[in-house]
């Protein structure tokens, strides 16, 4: 079901328009990366660094293309100036499908802190978040990716491990 799950999410992408994606690599959405490598109608360009990866959003969208990001939570911290100064300032609307890394059950000690931190910084920044828990809240990825577009702003889709492991 994660193969859906991932396909799913590329097939509300690109139903949306989206035609321009960068990444930094995860574990938990390794899956939807391997899916948008298989698809033609978005440019894929993988990113080094969270905030490099906005700048490229920025620019992607400046020149015509409807972008999103995919990143960690745990590098929330490093794009809040770029994303209050470039992509609020300029009302850039972007999807982010950010993996919650640090909750209940995380493996990796170091991820927690941030956990801790996630939604609150998107809180105090005024972005739209969104958590997927469970595989069905997949359903209103194509609503959300609607709603970013007509208010153009950014929006977080958190999606947690549970939610990864309901769609195995």
């Amino acid at each position: 079901m994660a193969k859906t799950i991932d396909r799913q999410i590329i097939s509300d992408l690109t139903g949306a328009g989206i035609d321009f994606v960068t990444s930094v690599p995860c574990k938990q959405l390794a899956g939807v990366i391997e899916v948008l490598n298989e698809t033609p109608q978005i440019l894929h360009v993988p990113s080094n660094k969270e905030d490099e990866g906005m700048g490229l959003c920025a620019g992607a969208y400046l020149g015509g293309s409807r972008p999103a990001i995919i990143m960690q939570n745990t590098a929330l911290g490093v794009v809040v100036n770029t994303l209050a100064t470039l992509i609020q300032f300029y009302q850039i609307p972007l999807p982010m499908l950010i993996s919650y890394r640090g909750e209940v059950g995380e493996p990796v000690a170091c991820q927690v802190e941030m956990a801790l931190h996630t939604k609150a910084i998107l809180n105090q920044l005024h972005i739209p978040t969104y958590h997927f828990h469970k595989a069905s809240d997949v359903e209103e990825l194509p609503g959300i990716l609607s709603y970013t577009q007509m208010c153009s702003k950014p929006v977080a889709i958190l999606t947690d491990a549970t939610f990864w492991r309901t769609a195995q």
